[in-house]
């Protein structure tokens, strides 16, 4: 069990730290979601590992015809509908070993609230949450990396005691004005320079 002074890490850190090609894909994984260090991204890997790890367990002790594995499956792809991992309809376990690290990265609550427009960036979308702005359903929530459920997706709102729960408030106003797409007649022409010659 151990000392509860001192927990556990909770993930696997890369076998080969130095491997050029990984940390490339880490950066790049980084910078797109807006996440702090890499703890976050092998969090996500070692949790994604984890499924893989009981989808093919059950892959094994269903071609043994275990009555129990048959329970398990529907109990583990129930599971990761609800957290909007696999499709609704009829998932299977090939599905699950399909799942990639960006697929649960996408379910953090950092990535939903930029991508539905509460933020201009995943940095902003970060600051929100930690600063308390951002609730879910009829709690806030601190953590971006806090995974919504499927069913909690349609509650990601600004907390009902955040000053950006104004739609005059300037962050907002600016948002919105951000999403407003541009018209033409804000487009400059151009010069007559820079204009492709026609010849007759």
């Amino acid at each position: 069990m151990g000392d509860p002074k001192f927990l556990r890490r909770t993930y696997e850190t890369p076998k080969h730290p130095w491997e050029q090609t990984r940390m490339d894909e880490e950066r790049v994984l980084l910078k797109e979601f807006g996440l702090s260090n890499k703890r976050e991204l092998w969090k996500a890997q070692s949790l994604l590992r984890n499924y893989r790890r009981q989808a093919r367990l059950l892959q094994a002790r269903l071609r043994a015809k275990e009555p129990q594995a048959e329970k398990e499956v529907r109990w583990l792809l129930d599971s990761l509908t609800r957290q909007g991992l696999l499709p609704v309809g009829s998932p299977t376990l090939d599905d699950v070993l399909a799942l990639t690290p960006k697929a649960l990265i996408e379910r953090r609550l950092q990535w939903l609230v930029f991508a539905k427009g509460l933020a201009t960036s995943t940095k902003a979308a970060r600051q929100y949450i930690v600063h308390g702005h951002i609730s879910v359903g009829s709690h806030r929530v601190t953590r971006p990396g806090y995974l919504v459920r499927r069913d909690e997706e349609g509650t990601i709102a600004y907390d009902q005691y955040s000053p950006l729960a104004d739609e005059n408030h300037s962050i907002r106003v600016a948002i919105r004005e951000k999403a407003q797409p541009t018209s033409p007649s804000d487009v400059p022409a151009p010069s007559p320079s820079n204009s492709p010659e026609v010849t007759g």
